[in-house]
């Protein structure tokens, strides 16, 4: 089996058949009751909706890693997977689907239309699930949960009659942020803001004279004759719904029109002119519209000040009955009618561009309406006070710590949380009614058979549903169906999420495990950054610039896409990608299989049976073994560290330079003229055995590909233990020594490189000067592996170094290296060649500072150009440094 390993690795024809291998084999369950320590983590559910993206990618990446290492060092490890109900996002798709056979969800009625939702979870559903396996993820797929299974829902029924038990549930009339196209209510972390250009508009309010009974014409040159406030709004249309104008108290401009009377134009009605501190004199004019039933700060001064609440839109985004004339239209339709109207009446007085914010649907990205509407919320500043305390006082961690900053300054101002939705899709509000006595309304986690106060069963459900977080909320202690599961599981061990959800997800799971389990949901939570493109931009559809991890694995296979992410960001750091950056970890991929072909070619399976600690005490290994094995166990004590700070890319970094640079670029080349040494037999086919194992967690497929194919009895890698600490193994001295051996090398190589010999060519004699007779010893007892590895015919160690004009000198650490140019290298004509590179370069550096200290190119220049001008700059100084060292080499 060993002969036949294929020349060349095709993840596409391994890394299927390996994951059904794994999950036949249910290497991925964990069980409750293991006399094992548990490490748990829960995967953040994706949306039932959602398609693999290189978000996904990296989330998922991060935690199989965790998970396959805890794994392998011995923990129970649980990776719950599941997926969310997503209300909004699966009640839109499936709109969308209906849509095409011509119908509305209003034609099927609501319980049809769940019905189809549930048809269509059934079909679709598990389609993320499906693409994640592509990845590799280890989850335990038999526990997979579902947001609303049966077991789940009944969990979020019993925290919701628990929260109204307690008197933390509440019905109230506020301004929420709601989504005209989805026609529900929002939470603020649900509507981001996004900002836009738009205008300041500027309206004439007349003051009302006495007798007047409808709002005058205001022609060019009357403003003198009818006196008017004006006031600056980004939203016309709402001043149909205006009860007031307010102004600052200590504003001298209205100080004598405060408690005066306006006729709102169009509508003709009468509003006071009032005055409150909340109003930023410097805004506009000074003078404010106050329209609170559709705007929040508006909503803040009618209740203060006892204004009438008037709302002047359907649930639609269409104006309703109260805007008069404007009913029936468009919210945006109407705000362009109503203008024509006031500019013909002589009431628009100008419109500037002015930048805005203004807040979006996270679903359907629809501009949200700021509306007054009844709503069902929960009271957070109860449940946040034991979330703060558990943070600050380091029960549960944030990396990067900078996140905890961020955590607690939006707990420490959270406000109550809107939970109510009005869709169809989600968990319906489990709030019930008595039609008869219409007695108060009741919280249960099933419907009353009769009603307690009359005895009737004429009862009806809330209409609303919860919002989504609201279950998923729950997720780290409703996924568990048992007790035994809850006992053993609970709490989890990290969590692995991306910044956005910090609010909607991470902190109010940290406030549901202390209200509803009285502990922490989970010990540490690891912010990754987000995935952006080169530029970076955010991947999305609408700029084009996605990078699809489907078409990375097809193309370079999992572990290539795993391993890129992984090691190209820095912790918690944004992470910029273009697909010539999965080229890295194909390659890396192709070095290992390479590297064990290699190994496994040469290897006799009987002389890899020892025990490696017994061969080790037993036995006098060379330097170059000793050297290896321990770079080994330091870079495996490195990459423990790392990974226990969730310092990933570190990790992957620790496993990247070991095997390739020192495992692959050293060791191998040194011991290939004695492979079948039992001595090198023996170290070459463990390290690359625990070497496997240490790069499992990272490259999953290719590490089990190749385990299999390794003279042992193991069944999987992924069963497999990880490597053990051998401490005493671990040795310095030898270390050091070879680290002065690859310097001297890498010198000699430079040397080569810089005189223009063939890295092929073996005719170059060396001779070395060591700086103290420590390291002459040292390099005398290496010489051998030097000579080798620097392809030199002849290699001498000298004394007390003389510069010769014949010699091409490098100095090291005070250490000179010479190579002897005569019959190489012709002396004079390579140094004038090299000190007319070096003119040159000067020259046209000269020329480009010249250029950059312009200020008219600077100033008038495209900037990429200007920046591609600096950019040259630095390629030639580059340049320039290195010749001059060339040139150097002649006169050391």
């Amino acid at each position: 089996m060993i002969n036949e390993i294929p020349k060349q690795y095709s993840p596409g024809d391994t890394e299927d058949r390996w994951y059904e291998f794994w999950e036949n084999n249910n290497f991925f369950s964990a069980k409750a009751g293991s006399k094992k320590k548990p490490f748990v983590i829960l995967i953040p559910p994706p949306n039932v909706t959602g398609i693999l993206h290189m978000g996904h990618a990296l989330n998922n990446t991060l935690q199989d890693i965790l998970i396959r290492y805890r794994r392998m060092k011995g923990f129970e490890a649980l990776w719950m997977p599941g997926t969310d109900h997503a209300g909004i996002a699966t009640q839109n798709v499936v709109e969308k689907s209906i849509a095409k056979e011509g119908l509305k969800r209003q034609d099927l009625g609501r319980e049809k239309f769940i019905e189809r939702v549930w048809q269509w979870k059934e079909e679709y559903g598990s389609t993320i699930i499906r693409q994640l396996k592509k990845l590799g993820a280890s989850c335990d797929w038999e526990r997979t949960r579902f947001t609303m299974d049966k077991e789940y829902s009944q969990s979020v029924r019993a925290a919701f009659a628990a929260l109204w038990e307690k008197g933390l549930i509440y019905q109230g009339d506020r301004i929420i942020n709601w989504c005209p196209r989805c026609q529900t209510a929002l939470s603020d972390e649900e509507a981001p803001h996004k900002d836009l250009q738009g205008n300041l508009y500027y309206l004439r309010y007349p003051l009302k004279i006495q007798g007047q009974s409808s709002s005058p014409r205001l022609r060019s040159g009357q403003a003198g004759t009818v006196p008017y406030v004006v006031v600056a709004t980004t939203r016309p249309e709402t001043m149909l719904g205006d009860t007031a104008v307010a102004v600052n108290p200590k504003d001298k401009r209205y100080k004598k029109l405060v408690g005066k009377t306006l006729v709102l134009p169009l509508i003709n009605r009468e509003i006071k002119i009032i005055a409150d501190t909340m109003v930023d004199v410097k805004f506009g004019t000074g003078a404010v519209k106050v329209t609170p039933s559709h705007d929040p700060n508006d909503y803040i001064l009618g209740k203060k000040h006892r204004l009438e609440f008037i709302n002047i839109m359907s649930p639609d985004g269409k104006m309703n009955e109260f805007a008069g004339d404007y009913r029936g239209m468009e919210r945006f339709e109407a705000r362009e009618v109503i203008l024509e109207d006031l500019k013909e009446k002589g009431l628009l007085e100008k419109v500037e561009p002015h930048n805005l914010s203004a807040g979006h649907c996270y679903r359907c990205h629809t501009i949200i309406e700021p509306y007054l509407s009844r709503q069902w919320f929960v009271k957070m500043k109860p449940l946040a006070k034991p979330a703060i305390k558990a943070v600050k006082s380091g029960k549960i961690r944030f990396y990067p710590h900078r996140w905890t900053k961020v955590y607690l300054n939006w707990m420490e101002n959270i406000q109550d949380w809107c939970i109510s939705r009005q869709i169809w899709w989600g968990h319906q509000i489990p709030i019930w009614y008595c039609k008869d006595c219409k007695g108060p309304a009741m919280a249960g986690t099933e419907a009353p058979v009769k009603w307690k106060k009359c005895g009737s069963a004429n009862i009806s459900q809330d209409k609303d549903v919860l919002d989504t977080w609201f279950s998923s909320w729950l997720w780290p202690f409703a996924t568990f169906k048992n007790q035994e599961d809850l006992e053993y599981f609970y709490p989890t061990s990290a969590l692995v999420t991306a910044p956005e959800i910090i609010f909607f997800w991470v902190a109010r799971m940290i406030m549901a495990g202390l209200e509803f389990m009285k502990e922490i949901p989970f010990r540490d939570v690891y912010i990754h950054g987000t995935v952006r493109d080169i530029e970076g931009k955010k991947m999305s559809k609408s700029l084009g610039n996605i990078i699809d991890p489907l078409g990375i694995i097809e193309k370079y296979g999992a572990d290539a896409l795993r391993f890129s992410l992984i090691s190209t960001t820095a912790q918690g750091q944004d992470l910029f990608l273009s697909e010539e950056r999965f080229e890295q970890g194909r390659n890396f991929a192709n070095k290992i299989w390479n590297a064990s072909r290699l190994v496994l070619m040469n290897l006799n399976p009987q002389g890899a049976k020892a025990d490696l600690c017994v061969f080790f005490e037993k036995e006098k290994l060379d330097i170059v073994n000793r050297w290896i094995l321990s770079r080994f166990y330091s870079a495996l004590k490195d990459l423990e560290r790392n990974l226990e700070a969730y310092r990933f890319n570190e990790a992957a970094n620790i496993i990247y330079g070991f095997f390739w640079h020192e495992f692959c670029d050293w060791y191998l080349e040194l011991i290939k003229p004695k492979i079948n040494d039992p001595h090198n037999q023996l170290v070459m086919y463990k390290v690359l055995e625990k070497s496997l194992r240490m790069m499992h967690p990272f490259m999953p497929f290719i590490t089990e590909e190749l385990w299999q194919r390794l003279p042992h009895g193991g069944s999987s890698i992924t069963a497999s233990s990880w490597p053990h600490m051998q401490k005493q193994i671990i040795d310095k001295e030898a270390e050091k020594t070879m680290s002065e051996v690859f310097g001297i090398v890498g010198a000699i190589r430079n040397m080569r490189l810089a005189l223009d010999i063939p890295a092929s060519s073996h005719n170059i004699e060396v001779k070395i000067y060591p700086a103290d007779k420590k390291a002459r010893l040292r390099i005398e007892s290496n010489s051998a592996y030097i000579k080798n590895l620097a392809k030199a015919s002849k290699l001498a160690i000298g004394e007390n170094y003389r510069h010769s004009e014949d010699e091409y000198v490098n100095v090291l650490k005070g250490m000179h290296i010479a190579i002897p140019l005569k019959g190489v290298v012709d002396a004079v004509k390579y140094k004038e060649k090299i000190n007319a590179k070096i003119l040159k370069a000067q020259a046209d550096i000269k020329i480009k500072k010249a250029m950059l200290a312009n200020k008219g190119f600077t100033r008038n220049a495209p900037k990429e150009i200007v920046e591609g001008e600096k950019e040259k700059l630095t390629v030639l100084s580059e340049e320039l440094k290195k010749l001059e060292e060339v040139r150097d080499g002649f006169n050391a």
